[in-house]
């Protein structure tokens, strides 16, 4: 058994069971990977792949088990690999973080300007995409660092940690009915209709606990995944929006205007998180003080289970 078969274990199950995306993915040839493949499964004499022919459908109960060793080992591995390059050169390296639209836009650009004053040659890698699915890639290894409300809290896999709470504002045109009012109210909310986040965006669930607690249903016209959208779509007139209050500029908005609406819904939580058995590197604690100040390194430490870094090691 070698370390680069069970890497092609992984990929293929990572690329949705397709050998050629799994191939191009580590840059090798397929016929390479399919042979690795088999070679493996003859060496345990079990199957790890359920076919049709020559294409792979899904794993076998029997490579479910396999992967899930594979991925552990695979994880050991680079934590091997993050640990000597620390102990080299802890000033250089790949940093990948996986967010969502609202905190790429409106929460993260301080801390990544204040980060790569402090580390300039280190390469920040950014993905973005909804909370569950970079969740998944930071359970998988693809990312070192997720940024996120909600759906972040529910994983089995990560180490989270509360960076700060926020909450919402309502979006209206100019001389919108709701600018006249002193203190606006849940019920008076719920007469419009309403351009809003998706389900699971954006601390979503707590907007909508607010409406359910006042046994109110809202009428949601349309959703989408980020603010700019929703404040486009009410500016055309779909309806009132509900967003997150970092999100409205009342410069740049305009002619939009935002009410405050934090009295109407209970705080959400922005959420850090990481694979908590993955090795953490020097500047990874570095940037997550960045943008939580009050999660120091010895915070982090003293809090949540992972590989802490040794002393630095001498060549």
């Amino acid at each position: 058994m070698q370390l680069r078969q069970l890497l092609y274990v992984q990929e293929i199950a990572r690329h949705n069971f397709s050998v050629s995306a799994a191939a191009s993915a580590i840059n090798t040839s397929q016929p390479g990977v399919s042979n690795q493949v088999q070679l493996l499964e003859e060496e345990l004499g079990l199957k790890i792949f359920e076919r049709h022919g020559k294409r792979l459908l899904n794993l076998t109960p029997f490579g479910q088990s396999v992967l899930a060793l594979a991925n552990r080992v695979l994880l050991d591995v680079d934590n091997i690999h993050k640990l000597a390059e620390d102990s080299r050169d802890d000033q250089s390296g790949i940093l990948s973080i996986g967010t969502t639209h609202t905190q790429a836009r409106y929460a993260l650009a301080p801390a990544i300007k204040e980060f790569t004053q402090l580390y300039p040659d280190i390469h920040l890698k950014m993905v973005q995409g909804t909370p569950s699915e970079i969740t998944k890639m930071a359970e998988t290894g693809e990312l070192d660092i997720v940024i996120a409300t909600e759906a972040i809290a529910k994983s089995k896999h990560l180490s989270v940690l509360p960076c700060y709470n926020w909450n919402r504002s309502v979006i209206v045109p100019a001389n919108h009915p709701l600018l006249s009012e002193k203190s606006i109210t849940i019920e008076q909310i719920a007469e419009y209709p309403i351009v809003s986040y998706m389900q699971n965006i954006t601390g979503r669930a707590m907007q909508d606990r607010a409406f359910q607690e006042h046994n109110l249903t809202p009428n949601i016209v349309f959703t989408a995944t980020d603010a700019d959208v929703i404040k486009t779509y009410v500016e055309m007139g779909l309806g009132i929006g509900i967003i997150a209050s970092m999100a409205f500029n009342p410069i740049k908005d305009l002619p939009l205007q935002a009410i405050d609406a934090s009295h109407l819904f209970h705080p959400s939580t922005t959420l850090l998180g990481y694979r908590a058995d993955s090795y953490l590197r020097a500047y990874s604690y570095a940037f997550i003080e960045c943008f939580a100040p009050h999660l120091t390194r010895k915070v982090i430490d003293s809090r949540q289970p992972h590989y802490k870094a040794p002393h630095k090691a001498t060549r």
